[in-house]
């Protein structure tokens, strides 16, 4: 009897144990899987020289934003699109080359961001499990209009101002006091506009949902988790998107966003719970509402 209930508890933990490794198993497998397809498809682009001529003044800039912005979203639960989108803009790239480069580095950052999350312990399956599907749908359709049906010129001014409508709502989000917990409801709903509106406008996912669910008082470390590990799929589900329909342009960009928010996301995992929010999801917000305001002094 002993025996057979030692055999069966040596099978429960065996399926625990896989399905944990699950969890750290397919971001890396899609994650090797877009490196080999990227290497084969586009082997021309990445000469030698190509590589080398890449790393220049740009390229140092374009990895700092990685770094800060992948500080500000694995800390907070928000804010990667939408600081590195702003920063963008601000420096001139054009609103398809940013939220194309912005999503297709988001396909690494938020894989390295979910990993490092699960190692520390910061993810609630359940939440995940039904922000996935809904979150993954809208970042589709957001990115198919994005790349072949929206002109990106004509809505930079529209980006601009829905980046200070996001950073209005982390600010506000910040100066909440005494927030009560409360049963949040039509969480798909939530996803499917937060993927949405992530594609369009090169950011939204985390002040959107991330905010939402922060204040309806739920566990802000459990929340930023999960989240963050949604959003690697719908990062990869609208990046793909735009490789289809868009192709892929601005590749000092991406490789700047990448090697910055991947260095910068265990980090940011493990200051999660160290950091003080408040002040930090301020100064956030202020900064976005400054680069987007240069933004639109330029374009008015």
């Amino acid at each position: 009897m002993n025996k057979d209930l030692k055999e069966s508890s040596a099978v429960i933990k065996s399926e625990t144990s896989f399905k944990e490794r699950l969890w750290v198993i397919i971001p890396v497998t899609l994650l090797i899987g877009l490196i080999s397809t990227l290497v084969y498809n586009h082997h021309a682009e990445f000469s030698w020289n190509a590589f080398i001529g890449g790393f220049n003044q740009e390229f140092l800039i374009f990895f700092c934003i990685g770094i800060f912005a992948q500080l500000v979203d694995g800390t907070l639960g928000m804010g990667y699109g939408a600081t590195s989108t702003s920063f963008l803009l601000a420096y001139g790239i054009p609103p398809a080359i940013s939220s194309t480069g912005v999503h297709v580095a988001e396909m690494f950052t938020t894989g390295a961001s979910a990993i490092s999350h699960h190692r520390f312990g910061n993810i609630n399956k359940k939440l995940v499990k039904h922000l996935l599907i809904p979150g993954v749908l809208g970042s589709i359709a957001g990115a198919y209009l994005l790349s072949d049906v929206i002109d990106g010129d004509a809505i930079k001014p529209f980006i601009a101002v829905y980046m200070i409508a996001l950073a209005c709502i982390i600010i506000r989000k910040a100066m909440q006091k005494n927030i009560i917990k409360k049963k949040t409801k039509r969480l798909g709903i939530l996803a499917s506009f937060g993927g949405f509106m992530d594609a369009v406008g090169g950011g939204g996912w985390g002040p959107i949902v991330t905010s939402t669910l922060l204040g309806r008082g739920r566990n802000p470390r459990y929340t930023i988790g999960s989240v963050n590990a949604a959003e690697f799929a719908v990062s990869f589900a609208s990046g793909i998107t735009f490789m289809i329909f868009g192709g892929i342009q601005g590749w000092q960009v991406i490789i700047g966003l990448i090697l910055g928010g991947v260095i910068a996301a265990p980090i940011a995992a493990l200051l999660v719970n160290k950091i003080k929010r408040k002040p930090m999801m301020i100064l956030v917000g202020i900064l976005i509402i400054v680069l987007s305001l240069r933004t639109l002094s330029k374009l008015l």
